[in-house]
């Protein structure tokens, strides 16, 4: 049984490797662009200098100008301070992985490049561990350390329970950040038995009365809410190796599949793509900004291209 010493050595030792990979992608891909996409929440006053042809005409202070007698006008810089907000899903389904990485720790490695991202901006960061209730709750503060703190709580923090309840998750958010935030939501959108892998609809006919819509809808209207779907290929369609088990990892519940048989097959990867496309076209018509990632691919150029698609949209 490792000593308290040998595990904080261990832990202290995998945030290092996890800061020096993840710092490397936002220097290496994501330079600038983080910058240019989240901007602050208005402008703060910088100086009165003078007219020159080109200005706004809008910007030309009539008092100074007055006093002058020659146009002078105010120049404003943006307020670039922003809270970004980090909401991971740490229920048990996120330690299923079928490739190199569990979703949990994708979600530990793209935490990591949002907050040391937000920390080179300046930024605050905070972040909310939940599973089906909140189990950790760091509020926004800038800093190094305080993004390193993060990184070590995303990576070893052991949840108390196994559900999932992202409702009760965003009430708490929406009642304890009070200020606009960046909102990155991180989870696979399976909330126990109403989405688990075994009863595949998540989302009910009636949306009116699904709380989930409700809360991310509102939510949405309160803060920049960017929705993270993780998924694993193993969740999207079955190998052909004949009869297995699936166990939900939150709820117990089993059942028995015949993997030879071509209509099973075809019905569990008909069934999990459309929870996954209901989902996405949900948060779509909701004005939700929506990006999926999967185990088995690198998640840096899925990032990167949202965060360009999201540049184009702002110019536009």
């Amino acid at each position: 049984m490792e000593s308290q010493s040998e595990l904080t050595k261990k832990i202290l030792k995998k945030v290092r490797q996890v800061e020096i990979k993840t710092n490397r992608m936002v220097t290496d891909a994501l330079a600038g662009a983080y910058h240019s996409i989240f901007k602050g929440q208005g402008m703060d006053f910088e100086e009165v200098r003078e007219y020159t042809p080109g200005d706004d005409v809008r910007s030309i202070d009539w008092n100074v100008t007055a006093k002058m007698d020659r146009p002078f006008i105010k120049k404003f810089r943006e307020e670039r301070e922003l809270t970004i907000m980090l909401m991971i899903d740490l229920s048990a389904s996120g330690n299923f992985g079928s490739v190199n990485e569990s979703k949990r720790e994708v979600a530990a490695e793209l935490a990591s490049v949002l907050a040391f991202s937000a920390t080179k901006n300046n930024d605050k960061v905070g972040l909310i561990l939940f599973t089906d209730e909140i189990e950790v709750f760091v509020p926004p503060k800038k800093g190094r350390f305080h993004v390193l703190r993060i990184i070590r709580e995303i990576l070893f923090f052991k949840p108390r329970k196994k559900g999932t309840d992202i409702t009760h998750a965003l009430d708490y958010f929406n009642r304890v950040i009070k200020k606009k935030s960046v909102t990155f939501l991180i989870s696979d959108f399976l909330q126990g038995k109403d989405g688990n892998l075994l009863n595949l609809q998540p989302w009910r006919e009636n949306e009116r009365k699904d709380p989930l819509i409700k809360s991310l809808e509102t939510t949405g209207n309160r803060h920049d809410l960017i929705c993270i779907i993780l998924t694993d290929p193993r969740e999207l369609s079955l190998p052909r190796v004949g009869i297995i088990t699936l166990e939900d990892s939150e709820t117990g519940e089993q059942i028995e599949l015949d993997t030879f048989n071509n209509r099973v097959r075809k019905h569990y990867e008909l069934e999990n793509r459309k929870r996954i496309e209901t989902l996405e076209v949900t948060l779509i018509q909701k004005a939700i900004d929506t990006l999926s990632i999967s185990t088995d691919k690198t998640y840096i150029p899925a990032l990167r291209n949202f965060l360009e698609k999201r540049l184009r949209q702002r110019r536009h």
